[in-house]
């Protein structure tokens, strides 16, 4: 098995004291890759550090994220857009809008996520969305900008069943499950139900959003083998084809097809 991890923060300092081994452990538990959101331009150079050690196991995005958007945004902008001249991508992210800490930039977040799904369309690169108590205003954005050139993945999906069929109806875009379907309280598994798992990629977001029984902890690549699990019982699937799937479905987004080992 080779399943892929769409969205990993491994490269955080959180995981300054074990990365090596952390690597190794999910490399050993049949994690062929991880996908690396960038947040904003204190973090890239890590990233790419991160990437560089290990160019078949961990590959890089380019993004501002939401909640880094402030008075700077233009110039934060610019220099984040520079790098996309200057080496590969998997994909634009991770943007988007985040109403959940502050509402105080919203009209500059729209501008910074709209801009940025423009680049994804100017360089044919998938997006990866973070949205947090902001779906309307990230769906208006997408239907300004042009849903059916874009392409990508709503990462983090915790929305309701009226999301889930907004997104459906992009057809073009993935719902990326991480540990979140574990918590009781939050239905997951319920809404995602609803659609099939030819919709679905995985991911971890560690260092955040452990799955139970990590809940609270810091999360780790391997902890992803929960959130397999669960996804797997929601569609009555084996762990081999739940992977295989959502692999595939993975590869058909990511710009990592002709760089991933089989």
């Amino acid at each position: 098995m080779k399943l892929i991890d769409t969205h990993c923060h491994l490269y955080l300092e959180e995981f300054d004291a074990d990365r090596e081994e952390l690597v190794e452990a999910a490399l050993r538990s049949g994690i062929g890759s991880i996908l690396l959101p960038n947040v904003d331009l204190s973090t890239i150079q890590r990233m790419h550090e991160l990437s560089d050690r290990y160019p078949q196991f961990a590959y890089p995005m380019m993004g501002l994220h939401p909640t880094s958007v402030n008075t700077e945004y233009t110039k934060n902008l610019f220099k984040t857009e520079s790098f996309l001249l200057k080496r590969s991508y998997c994909a634009i992210g991770e943007i988007g809008i985040d109403l959940y800490w502050d509402k105080t930039y919203l009209k500059e977040q729209k501008k910074v996520f709209e801009e940025q799904l423009k680049w994804s369309i100017d360089l044919q690169l998938p997006v990866v969305i973070h949205t947090r108590e902001a779906f309307p205003e990230v769906f208006e954005s997408i239907h300004k900008v042009g849903p059916e050139k874009l392409t990508g993945v709503f990462h983090s999906f915790s929305g309701t069943i009226a999301d889930l069929n907004q997104i459906l109806r992009l057809k073009n875009f993935k719902l990326g499950i991480n540990g979140v379907i574990t918590f009781k309280n939050a239905k997951l598994d319920e809404v995602i139900s609803e659609t099939g798992i030819d919709y679905i990629v995985l991911e971890t977001d560690a260092p955040y959003l452990s799955p139970v029984p990590y809940r609270g902890k810091r999360n780790n690549p391997v902890y992803i083998w929960k959130t397999v699990e669960k996804v797997a019982s929601v569609y009555n699937l084996t762990i081999e084809e739940t992977v295989d799937i959502t692999r595939k479905n993975a590869l058909k987004v990511f710009n990592i097809g002709n760089k991933c080992p089989d």
